[in-house]
């Protein structure tokens, strides 16, 4: 079997575990997940952050979007543009609009920022040496290659699996934070 079709069987099992988890679950383990991020030093310290509008049974990012503009630190979410991903500055709810595969996206007023401190990263799948299983599109691939940006994955603990098909493009991940514990591959 291709690398590519495994993938594509491992991407689809696992969504569907992870779409069948009860709201409850979903709510209380993205608050212990937020939790521990905000303890996270990487996360303290960054002035600049990127992160995610969750959607469907993604670990919850609102409450981690609202801190962060809380805290007087810059926001960017990602805006598919044509074949990629852009990271645009937001200062409040006000500059979002449903966008591509119905997220939550800047608006086109919004201005892109090309130098992040930390990037929150969403996941299908996590191994414990950093390796991430995506939606399957490359976007975060192709935007992260290359860049200093701490890479942080949020997970449900259920999500960590022992190893799946990589490619050499695939960009590892430097923390993975879960309900359950913090990783920080080697």
């Amino acid at each position: 079997m291709s690398q590519t079709i495994e993938k594509a069987r491992l991407r689809k099992q696992l969504l569907d575990s992870r779409d069948a988890l009860s709201p409850d679950f979903i709510n209380i383990s993205s608050s212990k997940i937020h939790d521990r991020l905000r303890k996270l030093d990487l996360y303290k310290s960054a002035k600049t952050i990127g992160a995610y509008y969750a959607i469907g049974s993604e670990v919850r990012t609102q409450d981690i979007i609202q801190e962060i503009l809380n805290q007087g630190k810059e926001l960017a979410l990602p805006k598919v543009v044509k074949d990629a991903i852009v990271f645009m500055k937001i200062t409040g709810s006000s500059d979002l609009e449903i966008g591509n595969f119905s997220v939550m996206e800047p608006k086109e007023r919004c201005l892109p920022i090309k130098k992040m401190d930390l990037i929150l990263v969403p996941a299908i799948a996590l191994t414990r040496e950093g390796h991430r299983l995506g939606y399957g599109f490359g976007f975060y691939d192709k935007f992260l290659h290359g860049k200093r940006t701490a890479k942080v994955a949020l997970s449900y603990a259920k999500q960590v699996v022992k190893s799946f098909p990589h490619d050499s493009h695939d960009v590892k991940m430097d923390c993975i934070v879960t309900e359950d514990y913090t990783i920080f591959p080697s």
